[in-house]
């Protein structure tokens, strides 16, 4: 029996080869995904793709992530109801972080604050 793939065989699905040549991964395949509200510019979190976790995301509208701590996929929101609806992806210019721009149902940190992004630093002054 032959199980090598005939070569008009489609593709397994997946990311957009031009897509997965641009980007710049981490030793761990990933890239820094960058989440803001779409309409507000608000930042929300930093999150991890890898390729397959970006491939659903811009299939399915709905934001995935790599988690480093669980080793396995999620989608925002599959266990708190608190669900990120895709607006946009960008690339940035070096390859190694994107930007998505949500609509974010609920809290997006894992803590119940609206943003991961709460606790300031600094303040320059006006």
């Amino acid at each position: 029996m032959n199980t090598v793939s005939e070569p008009n065989e489609p593709a397994p699905p997946g990311l957009d080869p031009r897509i997965a040549a641009r980007l710049r991964r981490d030793r761990d395949g990933l890239v820094a995904a960058v989440v803001r509200q779409h309409d507000t510019g608000e930042v929300l979190m930093l999150a991890w793709m890898d390729d397959e976790a970006l491939h659903r995301t811009l299939s399915t509208g709905r934001a995935t992530y790599w988690s480093r701590s669980r080793a396995r996929h999620w989608v925002k929101g599959e266990t708190s109801g608190h669900h990120q609806y895709v607006r946009s992806v960008a690339l940035d210019c070096d390859g190694d972080a994107v930007l998505v721009s949500v609509d974010q149902v609920g809290p997006a940190c894992h803590t119940g604050a609206r943003t991961c992004f709460h606790d300031e630093l600094l303040r320059a002054a006006a």
